[in-house]
């Protein structure tokens, strides 16, 4: 019953085959009942290649195996004698599976071995496969095969003994040796054996106990629909996998009997559960749960072979899906390729780069040319779908795409050039000058290449903006690029095509941008430049720089000479002493020192102020900065050189601003009328006084309107509009300066004044009143009393540390990136020694100031022994010199004469002047050598309110070229030697003390 119920689940296919197996099992039936001698057929053992490894007889029924020895052993007599009839050979007897109480016990790693199925067993030990190959020759082919109880245990074969019977289940097969094959020993499981003692350590032998299933009934009804269960499971899963179906079929033909515990036994083995799962179906001697924990573990598969059927199909419909969609797209593109609607996409590539190099063809060099139909002929020949494709593809784009000879337009318009850069900048006559000098030669020329400007100055001072002015004042294509920072020569030299991700250089890169040959290009932060391990970019930047290499500049992607010659290059620094040398020497320095009060005035309150008053939206009636206040907040926030933080400022204020107007209800939005109309009996008139925006004036009207609403017909077809007030008189009211501004209480107390009573009919009564929409606005003045309301406390203190300098202080002046500053110079004697006068310094100085505090100390010796010889002061003093502000690090020569000073007044006793300030290098000899940042110090000294100023001898051009308005009111000396200091400083200020 149970063998028709699976047959039935079979393919067609596989019916056919039956009466085959039929007639074999037949065959072993007779022959089980003739044959019960101990003298059996040796049959032909069964090959273990083939793909589905089962027995041909079970060994559950005592004497099945003989049984099927017997059968194999008539076909295998057959083929021996080549015979067609049934020719035996008798052979001594082999013993019984059943009379097999001592086996050798080999452990499984992967899987229970179950009855009925063949199990290839690889042998590692050399002396246990010679004793199985010994065994399968003599008449005990069996052993046992017994499940390794840890999962884990790879070195199972390296146990002997009790160990290794210790890792080994109790319950495994007894397993015919079917063959062996170099270290491939194939099993044939027969029936359940139990492990009862062990009897050789080596190879492990051990004693078996045959076991038997329990009795049970077959007319069960639990085990029948169980079984049922199982059989159905099993049908389902033969749908889903065709491994399950080539084993169903194999074991069903081959099976001689099948019963329950059969039935179990194939549910367990071909499933794919865990071994230990399968472990508990062989030691289960109950028929019944062996049944339920077979069916577990079949309906687990089940529902696994589902889920593996569902992934399958949508993958499967997913790949479908795409594949026809991509072989209808194909078949698209030959149908228009046919109606020559359309092309493939390599002759599409082809022809868009042989137009650009027909476009491009009377201009663009012929070695370019070359390059250009070389690199198309090459990709016409390569596939679409190969890497060098795309990298030809991407190399011709770039040839095709720049601008070879192509050059805007050059203007060299002095006079249109001065009008941008007063429009752009205020101030800086020098370098407007400078740019026009340099746009004039331009026009003498018919170009202006060969120059490469370098703008430097502090941050803020406009360094940037001036080159977008440039560039459109010569009517040039601007492009900007940074180098701050830039440690890679690619950046600037392009990469090689070889690499992945290879892209051309920033130059190259600029003119695909912008379009053009003649660009300019202003390259930022030159200062900054890194250096790494890719190289140095400041080297690559010299071939740029250079106007007698720049015109076969060859990048590494391009790999062919571009012309940069046509290029105007402007860069930025903010410390020149930073560029390398080589780099600084291709360069025309353009300094721009900064801007002094006047000048910040100036640009905040026309450019600055302005544009940010517009940014936020307020009205210029609105808001008022007065000039104390941008004052203020030059000196006691922005004293920098640039108007960068000084813009930053403004906008903190206006934005203060915009938030406080916004919280009054002030809205600067186009106005929109609102209505509210309340529904009566009677029409009434209402008589409505609306403040309308004029967008031509500044100032804004009102209009006053009577409005009839009627409750029957409220559409805008019936509202009369009437002007009750003029726009001059309204203008008077609310925009007068003079006169108090009205509150709305007040002009709600002049309501009743303006009802009236028109004529009407006596059914209706109106009523006239007029409503004030906006409240009256207030002007918003920012002052220096409430400037720190809108940018808080101040930054800056002031730089006079005293109003009249003491013995041993003098004023010095200092500069560096961020612009000038003043500084002091104090000098305190410490002590009295008996030997030679010593001298410490503190203020954070660095080596090259430490220097010159010594070099000082030595010069006032010799000058104090000049004017005063009897005055032994610095021969017996310890002397202390600090430079205030010492969380600052200084450092430079040109405090030198200031130090000088300062200890000559402290050994003299007598104080400089309270306006006096200096700068200059001083040498052991005396004589006072140039400073730099002559404008910069004397901005700072007109910040702190500084007359009179000494500069050394070879400044005086320095100081000569600056502008009118920062040397006004200022007296400056020039120098070529100490004693001339000394004699403005100190005799100067004796002389004045005795008139």
């Amino acid at each position: 019953m149970l063998r028709a119920a699976i047959v039935a689940g079979l393919p067609a296919r596989l019916a056919t085959k039956r009466p085959q197996a039929v007639t074999v099992a037949a065959r072993v039936a007779l022959t089980s009942t003739e044959v019960r001698s101990p003298l059996l057929r040796c049959g032909r053992v069964p090959v273990p290649g083939r793909r589905v490894c089962l027995c041909s007889a079970a060994a559950d029924d005592s004497g099945s195996e003989a049984e099927s020895s017997a059968a194999e052993g008539e076909e295998a007599a057959r083929g021996e004698e080549g015979e067609g009839e049934n020719v035996s050979a008798i052979v001594p007897a082999v013993l019984r599976p059943e009379d097999c109480h001592t086996v050798i016990a080999l452990p499984l790693l992967q899987r229970p071995l179950f009855p009925g199925f063949y199990m290839p067993v690889y042998v590692k030990d050399a002396k246990l496969l010679r004793t199985l190959d010994e065994n399968s020759k003599k008449s005990t082919p069996y052993a046992g095969a017994f499940l390794v109880k840890n999962e884990e245990d790879n070195s199972i074969h390296e146990l002997k003994g009790k160990e290794l019977l210790n890792c080994l289940h109790d319950v495994g097969t007894l397993a015919q040796i079917t063959r062996i094959q170099g270290d491939l020993v194939v099993l044939l499981g027969h029936h359940r054996i139990q492990i009862s003692e062990i009897v050789v350590d080596e190879p492990l032998t051990v004693k078996v106990d045959h076991l038997k299933e329990l009795p049970y009934d077959k007319d069960a009804v639990v085990i029948k629909a169980t079984s049922f269960e199982v059989i159905s499971t099993l049908k389902d899963a033969l749908r889903t996998n065709s491994l399950w179906k080539d084993q169903v079929q194999a074991y069903t033909q081959h099976m001689g009997d099948f019963n329950y515990p059969r039935l179990a036994d194939l549910g367990a083995a071909i499933s794919g559960a865990n071994k230990l799962l399968c472990q508990e179906v062989l030691e289960e001697l109950d028929v019944c749960k062996r049944l339920k924990l077979t069916l577990e573990l079949v309906k687990r598969e089940l529902e696994i072979s589902k889920l593996q059927e569902s992934i399958a199909k949508t993958i499967e419909e997913k790949i479908t899906r795409e594949q026809r969609r991509y072989l209808l797209n194909e078949l698209l593109k030959a149908i228009k390729k046919e109606l020559g609607l359309e092309t493939d996409d390599k002759t599409t590539l082809s022809e868009k780069f042989r137009g650009r190099i027909e476009a491009k063809k009377d201009r663009c060099p012929p070695h370019v040319l070359q390059v250009m139909d070389e690199e198309l002929t090459k990709l016409q020949l390569l596939e679409a779908s190969s890497s060098e494709f795309s990298v030809t593809r991407n190399y011709l784009d770039w040839l095709t795409v720049l601008p070879w000879g192509d050059y805007s337009d050059e203007n060299f318009d002095v006079h249109h050039a001065q009008h941008i850069l007063d429009e752009d900048h205020y101030g800086l006559a020098d370098v407007k000058e400078r740019i026009l000098e340099f746009i004039a030669v331009g026009k003498l020329r018919g170009s202006s290449q060969g120059k490469i400007i370098c703008l430097s100055g502090p941050p803020g001072v406009g360094k940037t903006s001036i080159g977008r002015s440039i560039a459109r004042a010569l009517n040039r294509k601007f492009y900007r690029f940074s180098v701050g920072g830039l440690a890679d020569v690619a950046e600037i030299k392009g990469h090689r095509r070889t690499y992945v991700g290879a892209m051309p250089g920033k130059i190259v890169q600029c003119l695909r941008s912008v379009g053009t040959a003649n660009p300019l290009v202003l390259i930022d932060e030159i200062d900054k430049l890194g250096k790494g391990h890719s190289g140095d970019p400041a080297s690559a930047l010299l071939e740029l720089f250079d106007p007698e290499q720049n015109a076969n500049f060859l990048d590494h992607y391009l790999d062919a000479p571009v012309d940069l010659s046509k290029v105007l290059f402007v860069c930025t620094a903010n410390v020149i002493e930073m560029i390398p040398s080589p780099l600084l020497d291709r360069m025309e320095i353009i300094a721009i020192a900064g801007y002094i009060t006047d000048e910040k005035m100036h640009i905040a309150r026309n450019y600055l102020e302005k544009k940010t008053r517009e940014a936020c939206g307020i009205k210029p009636e609105q808001v008022e900065v007065t000039n104390d206040a941008l004052l203020a907040l030059i000196e006691n926030y922005c004293r920098e050189a640039g108007v960068r933080n000084l813009q930053q400022q403004i906008e903190k204020i206006y934005r203060n601003i915009a938030l406080k107007l916004v919280r009054q209800g002030v809205s600067n939005e186009s106005p929109q009328d609102i209505m509210v109309v309340e529904a009566e009996k009677n029409p009434v008139n209402f008589d409505v006084a609306t403040k309308v925006e004029d967008k031509n004036s500044k100032n804004s009207i009102a209009e006053d309107a009577s409005v009839d609403v009627s409750p029957i017909d409220s559409s805008l077809d019936n509202i009369n509009v009437v002007p009750l007030t003029t726009e001059s008189e309204v203008g008077h009211n609310e925009h007068s300066n003079e006169a108090p501004t009205k509150t709305f209480a007040e002009e709600t107390a002049k309501l009743p004044n303006t009802f009236k009573t028109p004529e009407a009919n006596n059914e209706s009564t109106h009523r006239n009143m007029e409503v004030l929409v906006d409240k009256p606005e207030e002007k918003v003045v920012v002052n220096a009393s409430n400037l720190g309301n809108f940018v808080g406390k101040p930054v800056f203190q002031a730089e006079r540390i005293y109003n009249q300098t003491p013995v041993g202080v003098v004023m010095g002046l200092a500069w560096n990136a961020m612009g000038g500053s003043t500084l002091y110079i104090e000098t305190a004697k410490v002590e009295e020694s008996k030997g030679k006068g010593t001298l410490f310094v503190t203020g954070q100085l660095g080596d090259v100031m430490k220097e010159s505090a010594q070099i000082a100390h030595t010069v006032c010796r010799a000058v104090l022994l000049e004017k005063e010889p009897n005055n032994p002061f610095f021969a017996k003093s310890k002397l202390h010199l600090h430079v205030p502000a010492g969380a600052t690090p200084k450092d430079g020569p040109s405090a030198g004469c200031t130090m000088v000073t300062s200890m000559l007044s402290l050994a003299i006793g007598k104080s400089v002047k309270k306006d006096l300030a200096m700068t200059g290098e001083v040498t052991l000899t005396g004589r006072i050598l140039p400073i730099g940042g002559v404008k910069e110090k004397t901005i700072a000294a007109r910040r702190s309110g500084v007359k009179t100023i000494i500069f050394p001898s070879a400044n005086r051009r320095d100081f000569d070229e600056l502008a009118s308005n920062v040397k006004e009111g200022l007296e400056v000396h020039f120098v070529d030697k100490y004693s001339e200091i000394y004699d403005l400083v100190f005799t100067s200020d004796t002389k004045t003390q005795e008139s």
